[in-house]
C-alpha cells in the first residue's frame, strides 16, 4: 500500500504545551504512572514479509530467538516481583499469539489485575504489506483473543513491532478500542482525530524510557537507565503541579530483568513510589479519565486556538 503524500499525519493538531486546559489526575496526583510489560512472542522462522527481515542473522537465528525466550522463561516472573513489590500492575502489550503459545505467563499477569490490551498477534508479523481489509482482520483477531482468553475488552492498541500503515489508528478505532500508544509526540493525553469521529486518545508511550532502545539502540549502562527514569520523573513531577502528566516505562523482560540490570528499574520504583501524588494508573485508567473528564474540554480549546489563528 502506497502512501500519500501529506504534511503530517493527520491525526492531531498542533497544541502547544502551555495553552492547554489543566488536567486533574484522581487524588490530584501530579504524575500518571504507567508500566507498559511488552509480553511477546518472536517465531523461530516466521513468513518473511518482503518489507522488514524478522530477524537481522540468517535464519535459523537460535541466538535472537533464544534470547527472547528468556523473558518469557525467567523474566516477567522475576519483573513481576519487583512490580509486586511497589503495588504497580502492568498494561501489557501483548502479542496475542502468547496466550496460546504461554498462557502460564497471561495467567501470573491476570492473577494481579493487570490489564492486556493488543501488540498484535506475533512480533514477527508486520503491518507492512498489508491491505485494509487484512489489517483490519488482524486487529480484530487480537482483540477477540483477549476477550476469550482474559475476559478483558481490549481498549488500546501498540502496532506490532511499531508497523504501521495510514489506516492503523483508524482501523482500530472502528473495532472498539479506545487508545493509542503509537504517536510518540506528547507527555500528556490528547484527543486523536479518526475518520469514524469516534472519542479516541493517545496516552503517552516512552521511546526513550523503552528498554531496548536503551539497551539496545543506545547501548546505555543500566545505572543510567536507572537514573534517566528518574531524572524524566523529576522534570514531569515538578510539571505535574500545574497540569497533570504522565511517566510510562515500557519494559521487556528479555532485556530489563536480567540479573545485572533490575536492579536498575527496581531503584527507579523505590525512589518514584516514596513521592506523594503518583497516581500507579494502567493505560486503560489513563484513557477512561482523559476521555470522561477533559476530552471535551481539549476540543473546544483547540477549536478555540485554531479560530483565533484564523482570523
Amino acid at each position: 500500500m502506497s502512501t500519500p503524500t501529506k504534511a503530517d499525519p493527520g491525526l492531531y493538531d498542533y497544541w502547544p504545551w502551555d495553552s492547554r486546559p489543566k488536567i486533574t489526575w484522581p487524588g490530584n496526583a501530579r504524575v500518571a504512572l504507567w508500566i507498559a510489560p511488552n509480553i511477546e512472542f518472536y517465531e523461530y522462522a516466521p513468513p518473511a514479509n518482503p518489507q522488514r527481515k524478522a530477524w537481522p542473522r540468517p535464519l535459523p537465528d537460535i541466538l535472537g530467538y533464544g534470547t527472547r525466550d528468556y523473558g518469557n522463561r525467567v523474566g516477567h516472573q522475576r519483573m513481576m516481583r519487583v512490580m509486586d513489590q511497589y503495588g504497580l500492575r502492568g498494561s501489557v502489550s501483548l502479542s496475542t499469539a502468547l496466550l496460546q503459545h504461554h498462557p502460564e505467563v497471561i495467567a501470573m499477569a491476570a492473577e494481579r489485575n493487570w490489564e492486556f490490551f493488543s501488540h498484535g498477534i506475533y512480533n514477527t508479523r508486520y503491518t507492512y504489506g498489508l491491505d485494509e481489509a487484512q489489517e483490519r482482520e488482524m486487529i480484530q483477531m487480537s482483540m477477540d483473543l483477549i476477550k476469550t482468553h482474559t475476559g478483558q475488552h481490549c481498549d488500546g492498541y501498540l502496532a506490532p513491532a511499531l508497523s504501521h500503515s495510514p489506516a492503523t489508528i483508524d482501523l482500530f478505532a472502528e473495532c472498539g478500542g479506545n487508545y493509542t500508544c503509537d504517536l510518540f509526540h506528547d507527555d500528556q493525553p490528547t484527543p486523536v482525530i479518526t475518520r469514524s469521529g469516534k472519542k479516541f486518545v493517545s496516552v503517552p508511550y516512552s521511546l526513550e524510557l523503552n528498554d531496548t532502545i536503551v539497551y539496545v539502540t543506545n547501548k546505555i549502562e543500566p545505572r543510567r537507565y536507572g537514573q534517566m527514569i528518574k531524572d524524566a520523573f523529576d522534570r514531569l513531577y515538578a510539571e505535574g503541579e500545574h497540569s497533570g502528566t504522565v511517566l510510562c516505562v515500557p519494559l521487556h523482560a528479555y532485556q530489563v530483568s536480567h540479573p545485572h540490570r533490575l536492579a536498575a528499574f527496581q531503584d527507579a520504583m523505590d525512589y518514584i513510589c516514596s513521592h506523594d501524588g503518583v497516581w500507579k494508573a494502567t493505560g486503560r485508567e489513563i484513557a477512561q479519565h482523559y476521555l470522561d473528564n477533559h476530552y471535551d474540554q481539549a476540543i473546544a480549546a483547540m477549536a478555540a486556538v485554531n479560530q483565533e489563528e484564523g482570523a
